[in-house]
């Protein structure tokens, strides 16, 4: 066997029985300079890691140096100017997802791309992105945002179907991040940045070190500290300044704020340890612990017309509360809000029969009450959370010598991972609770709970080929929790004015009960066998089947083919088939919530329930099933040295696609049979929604990439260029679950064409880069709202980024750059009779695929040892 094939497989053989793969690339002087773009990846194959231009499947690598040459502070936005076919959009006023974004590779949902982290499986978030912008739904992917550039080696972006290889998610395609493993040297940077506006400063200190760990192995540390405002790309609405102009002083200006969310004491470190066990065996261990503070904000709740909590009738009479109970003691009148025919506005407050019920110095002040009381102006709740994300793994892999399996290459592992969210909401009331109502509430918490075994073999065989078969074959078992712990109680009590009207629990978002309250856990076993081999110098083929078990939903069979077939030393063609399947997360099988969204510019408070609950089971909720895929790809590689060149096409076929429905109207007529069916106080739920398998889709798409290097201007100058184009169309969708508004989004709710053009260009003292982003047109909604009164067609745009780095020694480098520098706007919302500008409070659409918060500039400073 070949010095070259061992080391490979070593690298290689130990990949998990989910597909994991192991923490390192070969080394190789290629794989060494940054310039150059044949390097080495592990992700994709359990034969010998390979450069980019001889793997079988398309893998995007980019180096952890490159992902932080940008002005972003969240490792998300810095993927996204990196992969064209990556997307991420704000999340301004979209409960749990403002504080853990979901993502998007090739078109589909972020839990249909698998994360890896040096090889293995990264654990999910807790939060479950309920308000995901379309085609994010109810998805639950693992927190990205927690792994700093600064602890990166690199990032390989498998972008093919892999569930054969790497086990359930892995539809769109596969994420390794690898981590440094350094035994020396290091750094430590400091970045200052923010938005033109003048809003949105952010500063992080990061640092990474390397040590020696005996004499064969490495401890390699990182860090990153990270504190940012907020933004506020708002307006004030119209109804807010229409209680202003009539007199009431209580209101904010802007009453509301969209923008990014508060992030405080952002803490991130992470380790990677290797030693050398002699006989070619070696120890591995990493981990991390990472904590954040971020905090949103909400809806404006309007004094007058906010159902269930300041008003019935559509803002026509005042909700005023008898707190001795009704037809007890003194009886509480009815208040109709009046409308002042000169200025078309209205104001409670000047009224003669509120002063009465608002007068607490006498006996029917006293025993009256209505919210007003306590928020005059109105109210804009505040959703904060606090985000502790954990993980260990434990290792060992090298060569077995003697017997049948000498030379064979095994890993063994077990790895533990923690995500748990607390959420807070404050500036708020829980109404039912009356003026007894604390003002800020911990409503509750998720945790995810992942634990992982596997074990890996791999051997090459010989066959009489030209190489030797690489066979592959390894085993997995894990487990998932899920688990929801209860807020404290006034977050979710019924109180006593819960009878007269009015809603429940702290508003806005209501905190979990004792009923929702609980751990939900799945199991599954899988095994795998995956082979790879060249039947000649020019043709290889690989094939992997996996199996699986759940305990939830049974088992499921998937397989993978691949081919490379090289016509000369500078061209390739390859392509790929795959099945592959997304198993439904426990969250999604048992989260509960209550979340607020925008419906024709009106607020519903929407209940998410269990599809298996008895609220979801009556409006046509049942277990869910995973999603099932199958996946075609091919394409061509191109490769003189100085030119590098890729085009693939793929297509990827979902069905039983999992996502949550659309709100579902709870009819007065069913309140009786509800009670019956066991669902408390359905007279306060206006509509209900659940996970379910909703839809199928068929994506396709192409993806572009080329880079060219050569010498310019005394210096060395690369020239990048990624385009692809993707489009979704939904197949098959229920119509009782999903409206059209919501399969628009999905089709067309990210741009078909995403591209971007960089010029690199290096000198012994000073490199700097500019990249062009485009982005073509996409439906634009706000809010989550897919009727006609909320949304459009949004134009293309082209935006900007540009950095300049001075090198004054070996030590310092001091950097400064921009994002979007011309600062591009995004989509302005759209005006007219049917639409008041900024009538939600906010300038431009939230769902689009760039940073609606304009250009942003920042400074950087980096010592390196």
């Amino acid at each position: 066997m070949s010095t070259k094939f061992r080391a490979g497989t070593l690298a290689l053989a130990v990949g998990f029985a989910l597909g994991t793969m192991p923490a390192y690339a070969a080394e190789s002087d290629a794989a060494a300079k940054e310039k150059d773009v044949e390097k080495i990846v592990v992700v994709g194959s359990r034969a010998a890691p390979r450069s980019v231009a001889d793997s079988p499947v398309p893998v995007d690598l980019i180096g952890g140096d490159e992902l932080a040459k940008s002005g972003s502070t969240d490792m998300l936005d810095m993927l996204v100017g990196a992969i064209p076919s990556f997307n991420v959009r704000a999340q301004p006023i979209s409960d749990a997802a403002t504080l853990i974004r979901p993502v998007n590779l090739r078109g589909l949902s972020s839990d249909s791309t698998l994360i890896l982290l040096n090889g293995k499986r990264r654990h999910r978030a807790s939060v479950i992105a309920f308000q995901g912008g379309g085609v994010n739904d109810g998805a639950q992917g693992p927190d990205i945002s927690v792994i700093p550039s600064v602890a990166l080696k690199q990032v390989e972006v498998l972008r093919d179907g892999a569930a054969a290889q790497y086990g359930s998610d892995a539809i769109a395609g596969v994420m390794n991040f690898v981590l440094k493993d350094d035994a020396d040297g290091g750094s430590i940077s400091v970045k200052r940045g923010e938005y033109y506006e003048g809003d949105g400063a952010a500063t992080i200190v990061d640092g990474n070190v390397g040590l020696p760990f005996t004499d064969d192995g490495f401890v390699n540390l990182s860090f990153q500290l990270k504190n940012a405002d907020e933004t506020s790309r708002s307006v004030q609405r119209p109804d807010a300044q229409g209680l202003i102009d009539s007199g009431n002083t209580n209101v904010n200006d802007p009453a509301q704020i969209w923008g990014n969310p508060e992030i405080e004491d952002d803490i991130t470190l992470f380790a990677n340890v290797g030693l050398d066990l002699g006989n070619d065996n070696e120890f591995y261990m990493f981990g991390n612990y990472s904590e954040r503070d971020a905090t949103g904000g909400f809806y404006y709740r309007n004094p007058h017309n906010r159902g269930n909590v300041y008003s019935v009738d559509d803002g026509e009479t005042l909700l005023v509360g008898d707190l001795d109970g009704v037809g007890t003691g003194i009886e509480c009148e009815t208040i109709p809000i009046l409308v002042d025919p000169d200025t078309g506005h209205s104001n409670v407050l000047g009224q003669d029969d509120y002063a009465l019920i608002a007068d607490n110095s006498t006996a029917y002040g006293q025993n009256c009450f209505a919210v007003n009381e306590m928020y005059p102006g109105g109210y804009t709740p505040s959703f904060a959370g606090n985000i502790v994300d954990t993980a260990l793994t434990i290792g060992t892999k090298g060569e077995i010598s003697g017997g049948f399996l000498d030379e064979a290459y095994y890993d063994l592992s077990g790895s533990v991972g923690r995500n748990a969210s607390t959420f807070f909401l404050n500036n708020t009331i829980n109404p039912s609770l009356g003026p007894e109502s604390p003002m800020s509430f911990e409503t509750g918490k998720y945790i995810q709970l992942e634990k992982t075994f596997n074990f890996d073999i791999s051997k090459g065989v010989e066959v009489g080929l030209e190489e030797p078969m690489n066979v592959a074959a390894g085993l997995e078992w894990r487990e998932e929790s899920f688990e929801i712990v209860a807020g404290e109680e006034a977050s979710w009590k019924a109180g006593d004015l819960a009878d007269q009207g009015f809603s429940i629990g702290s508003h806005g978002f209501k905190g979990f009960g004792p009923e929702a309250s609980g751990e939900n856990v799945r199991r599954n076993v899988a095994a795998y066998v995956d082979v790879e081999t060249y039947f000649s110098d020019q043709f290889m083929v690989g094939a992997a089947v996996r199996y699986e078990d759940f305990t939830s939903f049974g088992d499921t069979l998937n397989y993978k083919l691949t081919a490379q077939f090289s016509v000369n030393d500078e061209f390739s063609l390859r392509a790929s088939h795959s099945t592959g399947f997304r198993a439904p997360t426990v969250g999604q099988a048992n989260v509960v919530n209550t979340q607020t969204s925008i419906v024709e510019g009106d607020l519903i408070q929407t209940f998410l329930a269990p599809p298996t609950d008895p609220l979801s089971s009556f409006y046509g909720g049942k277990e869910l099933d995973p999603e099932e895929s199958v996946s075609y790809a091919f394409g061509g590689v191109y490769s003189d040295g100085a030119l590098f060149v890729t085009l693939d096409y793929y297509n990827i076929e979902v069905t039983d696609r999992i996502a949550q429905s659309s709100q579902i109207d709870v009819d007065p007529d069913d309140y009786e049979a509800l009670r019956a069916a066991g669902v408390q106080n359905p007279e306060l739920i206006s509509a209900v929604t659940y996970f379910a398998n909703d839809f199928d889709t068929t994506t396709q798409g192409v993806d572009l990439v080329a880079n060219y290097g050569m010498e310019l201007l005394g210096g060395d100058t690369q020239l990048s260029l990624a385009y692809n184009w993707n489009k979704t169309e939904v197949d098959k969708f229920n119509p009782e679950t999903t409206n059209e508004g919501k399969v628009r989004r999905l089709e067309e709710g990210m741009p078909e064409h995403r591209a971007t053009f960089t010029i690199a260009q290096s000198w012994d003292e000073v490199s700097m880069f500019v990249r062009t982003n485009y982005f073509g047109e996409y439906y634009a909604t706000h809010a989550d709202d897919t009727s006609e009164w909320g949304s459009e067609t949004a134009s293309s745009a082209v935006t900007v980024d540009a950095e300049v780095s001075y090198f004054f020694s070996d030590s310092i480098t001091l950097s400064a750059g921009a994002n979007n520098i011309f600062d591009q706007e995004a989509e302005e919302l759209k005006r007219g009779d049917d639409f008041a500008y900024g009538a939600l409070g906010g300038k431009f659409y939230e769902s689009g695929p760039f940073d609606y918060n304009g250009g942003y500039y920042y400074v950087k400073a980096t010592y390196s040892f």
